[in-house]
């Protein structure tokens, strides 16, 4: 119907005063005004039926004639036909005819104007030619965009220009048109904004504008984006006439930022030029993009921005947008500064800051926190994600309006690692977004010593943003003012829609990978280039000054002036003598510590909880609090079994899991627990998320953040958060399909506050290998290098089952490895507190509980004490419903604790001086342990002692139990392989323990490749096996 209205509009007297009706919402409140475009042969006087008034009634007569030609009277038929013809409405209009026997031969005496008419679909095709041409233009306008600063490579990596870009006039052919058509005149359609004012245009200004808007220093990617709103928004702050405007205030201000980038770079230079600083020369104009960023959101309300960012520039950005002290950079280049005050330190282009100051553009209060970050690219990405998303929840930011974040990327890394694909997966889910993303690709155009057409696939570095409709915006970075008005557009974005948008800064790197790196080994044609290039402050500046809106005195004294406040800082940095890490902390945390940033204590309360608390837990989790709400058969079932449980003072796993959680939100912790299937839990035994199996859609209410418009499984209760009046509330989310990602995020919302209980549960336990930079490059060093206190909690399932070797082992002795205490060396034993500083002292806690009560002390635990550590729990799969498994209220109650071992207390420990062997072990393996003990009838010749806590090692309860068996000879019992699980970190701990008294003997599965058999026969005779060696009292003779 659209090429309808444009043949009918085309009708009506168009004169420079008149304006006509929006075809689409979505136009802006002003009114286009169609201008004169045709010269009329008659006044529009002469036609009274074409009067403003009467055009939508002309309009409808031309849709019934278009329709059938008969359907209107024999006056409106001539009209049409010979408006059609191309006669001006004036010549075209006659009188009725009289009905009489003479009006046939007036109607042959018309016969010659009509006959005059072209085609009809001719008109209607041209027009439909010039909306293609607009929206090709749209679509590939990018791809002829300017947008290499060096002019050797285009940013999409293909020379060629699209068949549907008018690059000259014969390819108007596409269209079916020619050369003679660029100067007639066609109706805009309502999805272009080139016109301005303007209704109707000459081809040839079609296609000017069109250039201008897409194919100079921008390109503009979100054709892609399925929302209407969305494109039109987009549309009209590119195409409108004029819209990228700059006063002279902004120029200046423009120009000093590139002044401060670029000369903190050189004056590095001149004063450290040995030393790797990753320094941003090639994409100055980074700087005063972020800050325009940042300027654009506080005026839209942010006042917290979060960032996230590789090495490269990050030096800058500390020193030009988070206003870190220079001296304090400047120090970090001093060869003769001491170690930092504690923990190992990282290189100075790794870490973070956290800065509030005023926001000079608008005059408002700004926080700025740049996370610390490893050399792993993109790694950083979830992490921030889940900061900003932590910051939002405690503020009551619901729709992003006062969080935001920033993420910084490299082209190479952007295309090549997967991990930027997980997170942006995470942008849009009910409990991971963060309303928003701005993400800057600073694109040099290589990668290390690799060029773009050999690391990727995709046209651009940003594809991968594509698959959440983020527009992206590239842009030529020798082009400051197109640089700032992109980045107001993407800040504008993000504040209007709350969605991710990407902008693509095409530049180039002036020095190699680092400033000791050769870059003319591999790149010689782009390095000679780079070597004539002129800087991008040059450029700018004789510009300006080419303007009138600066001079060259005025310039150079600029440039003096930011030189001036270098200078002072490097002498006031002389006088820093020891690095101070905590000086560079991301994410503090107020009134947690003492001022000086020690734990306000060393000890740590009773975990247990009276029994009016746990029994009033227990029969919420046992029940539905909510009316009228239809659970299904089984889960009935499974309530019915917790009740009874409680009842019987006595809890499981899952019951046990639910009161820890439930007494923290009590005592105003926020939990959030996320995962892959954590609602029901992987091994259904959790069931956090109750869902109502009698939904009505027409009268059902979401009682939880879903998504809109979702037509099953609507009405969900959550019973953790209907246990108190004033509870801290209880967030428990599927996560999307994705460890690294997930784990990253979880970890970020960890940083944010101290007070909250963050758990991450893979679906199995060796999922988490998939997370491994995570673990690796922050959960274990993230306090040593960054001191950076963190609680997260990790939950493993982990435990030889028979089902293969996926999904048995939750890899113990990756983790174990990485503990930093000392097998070799025995503590003071006799320290006050020693199993709490034992912990501060460790990197993080390895836990593996056999009862669920110790489960629940752990948990408790890990908010109690006075500071934070990452907690590593192996749990259960088999043990969630062993009949053995249970723990009695007594084991919770107030003055019990978390207990790092559990000493055998049976007959053997009645007598231990007749126990000949003392075995240890930790997890499922005990009940098997004690199953056969029992049945080989040796309760009183075998002791089992439990270690629940792997690391920190307990030193001091172990030697208790050692002594207690003078007579008894020491194995290690496991159920894992050989080299594999806790053997080899156990062994000479426990060995220093007993001052390497006796042997510690081996009781487990044979060294192996994989973790598990896949075979179910030989899974148990493996089982029997390691059984038969553990209480085969001669199995070590052969050995002593």
């Amino acid at each position: 119907m659209f090429h309808l209205r444009t043949c009918a509009a085309k009708l009506r007297p168009l004169t420079a005063s008149q304006t006509v009706k929006t075809f689409s919402q979505n136009r802006p409140a002003a009114a286009r005004t169609f201008g004169q475009i045709r010269c009329y042969t008659a006044p529009v006087a002469a036609e009274p039926f074409l009067s403003g008034t009467s055009s939508n009634y002309v309009e409808e007569m031309y849709y019934a004639w278009l329709e059938n030609p008969k359907s209107v009277h024999k006056s409106w038929d001539i009209f049409f036909r010979n408006t059609n013809a191309g006669a001006p409405p004036g010549t075209a209009y006659q009188s009725p005819l009289p009905l009489s026997p003479g009006s046939l031969s007036a109607v042959a005496r018309a016969g010659p104007l009509v006959e005059a008419q072209p085609n009809v679909d001719k008109l209607v095709e041209d027009h439909l030619a010039v909306q293609s041409l607009i929206r090709a233009y749209q679509i590939r306008g990018h791809h002829v965009a300017q947008l290499d600063p060096l002019g050797i490579l285009d940013a999409d990596l293909d020379s060629s220009v699209p068949a549907d870009i008018i690059s000259s006039t014969d390819k108007l052919g596409f269209y079916g048109l020619d050369e003679s058509d660029l100067d007639k005149v066609f109706h805009l359609p309502t999805t272009t904004f080139i016109g301005g004012q303007e209704s109707a245009l000459p081809l040839r200004e079609i296609i000017r504008r069109l250039e201008m808007a897409y194919c100079q220093h921008i390109g503009v990617e979100f054709m892609f984006i399925n929302d209407l709103e969305q494109c039109q928004w987009i549309r009209q702050k590119f195409e409108t006439p004029g819209v990228m405007q700059f006063t002279n205030e902004e120029k200046r201000t423009l120009l000093a930022r590139l002044v401060r980038s670029t000369r903190f770079e050189e004056f590095l230079q001149r004063k450290w030029s040995s030393e790797k600083r990753f320094g941003l020369e090639g994409c100055e104009v980074l700087i005063p993009a972020l800050k325009t960023i940042i300027d654009k959101s506080s005026e839209n309300g942010v006042d917290y921005v979060i960032m996230g960012m590789p090495h490269r520039g990050r030096l800058n950005v500390l020193a030009n947008v988070i206003r870190k002290e220079l001296e304090q950079i400047f120090c970090q280049f001093d060869s003769k500064l001491e170690a930092a005050d504690e923990g190992s330190g990282d290189v100075k282009y790794h870490l973070g800051m956290y800065h509030r100051r005023i926001n000079r553009v608008t005059d408002r209060n700004i926080t700025l926190s740049l996370v610390a970050n490893p050399s792993h690219l993109e790694a950083a990405d979830p992490v921030v994600m889940g900061k900003t998303k932590a910051e939002q929840f405690y503020c009551g930011d619901t729709e992003g309006k006062k969080v935001m974040s920033i993420l910084l990327h490299g082209d190479a890394a952007f295309a090549g690692q997967g991990i930027v694909y997980e997170t942006f997966h995470l942008s849009d889910l009910p409990s991971y977004t963060t309303h928003g993303t701005v993400h800057v690709v600073v694109n040099n155009q290589i990668g290390f010593t690799t060029d773009p057409r050999m690391a990727r696939s995709s046209p651009y570095p940003t594809d991968v943003a594509r698959v959440v409709n983020a527009p992206i915006f590239h842009v030529n970075s020798d082009d400051p003012e197109a640089v700032m008005y992109v980045c107001k557009v993407a800040a504008e974005w993000r504040s209007t829609f709350h969605k991710d948008v990407v902008v693509d800064l095409v530049c180039y790197r002036r020095n190699g990978h680092n400033e000791m790196d050769e870059p003319m080994f591999t790149q010689p044609l782009m390095y000679k280039q780079i070597r004539k290039q002129k800087p991008v402050l040059q450029k700018y500046a004789e510009l300006l000054v080419s303007q009138g809106v600066v001079n060259q005195p005025e310039y150079e004294e600029e440039i003096s002036k930011y030189d001036k406040i270098c200078e002072e800082a490097f002498a006031r940095s002389k006088d820093e003598k020891i690095l101070h890490i905590k000086h560079w902390l991301d994410s503090p945390w107020p009134g947690f510590f003492t001022l000086d940033g020690q734990p306000r204590s060393m000890t740590c309360p009773s975990t247990g909880l009276t029994e009016d608390i746990l029994t009033h837990i227990g029969n919420v989790a046992s029940s539905v609090p909510v009316e009228d709400f239809t659970i299904h058969g089984g889960l009935s079932r499974i309530l019915k079994t917790r009740g009874e449980l409680v009842k019987n003072r006595t809890v499981d796993w899952a019951l046990a899991e639910y009161m820890a959680f439930g007494s923290l939100l009590k005592e105003g912790i926020h939990i959030r627990l996320s995962g892959q299937d954590v609602e029901r839990g992987t091994f259904s035994h959790r069931h956090h998320v109750l869902h109502d199996q009698n939904v009505d859609k027409r009268t059902c209410i979401p009682m939880n953040h879903l998504w809109p418009n979702q037509n099953v499984d609507k009405r969900t209760c959550i019973p953790m958060n209907h246990l108190w009046p004033n509870q801290a509330p209880y967030t428990v989310c599927n996560s999307s399909l994705s460890e690294y990602g997930v784990l990253g995020f979880e970890l970020g919302f960890a940083m944010a506050s101290p007070n909250a209980l963050v758990l991450w549960e893979a679906q199995f336990g060796d999922f988490h290998n998939t997370a491994q930079c995570i673990i690796d490059q922050f959960i274990c060093p993230g306090q040593a290098k960054w001191v950076r206190q963190n609680g997260i909690v990790l939950l493993l399932p982990h435990g030889m089952e028979g089902m293969g070797p996926e999904h048995s082992s939750a890899r113990p002795e990756r983790f174990l490895q990485m503990c930093n205490d000392d097998p070799d060396v025995l503590p003071d034993l006799k320290e006050a507190n020693f199993d709490i500083n034992q912990l501060y002292d460790c990197n993080w806690v390895v836990v593996n509980c056999s009862t669920p009560g110790n489960f629940f002390h752990v948990l408790r635990r890990q908010i109690l004490l006075p500071f934070r550590k990452p907690l590593i729990i192996f749990t259960p799969k088999s043990l969630l419903r062993h009949p053995e498994a249970r723990s009695n209220f007594d084991e919770m109650l107030p003055g019990t604790h978390f207990q790092r071992v559990i000493p055998e207390d049976g007959p053997a420990a009645q007598n231990p001086g007749n126990v000949k062997r003392l075995l240890f072990c930790t997890g499922k393996v005990y009940y098997d342990l004690t199953r056969e003990r029992k049945a080989r009838d040796m309760v009183e010749q075998v002791a089992i002692t439990r270690i629940e806590q792997l690391s920190p090692f307990p030193f001091d309860l172990l030697l208790q139990e050692v002594q207690k068996y003078p007579s008894a000879e020491l194995a290690w019992c496991q159920e894992e392989h050989k080299n594999q699980g806790y053997y080899d970190y156990v062994k000479p701990r426990l060995r220093t323990t007993i001052s390497r008294a006796k042997p510690v003997w081996y009781a487990g599965r044979d060294p192996a490749a994989a973790p598990a058999t896949g075979n179910k026969k030989t899974h148990l005779t493996e089982l029997q096996r390691l059984l038969d060696t553990a209480f085969d009292l001669d199995a070590f003779k052969n050995f002593s």
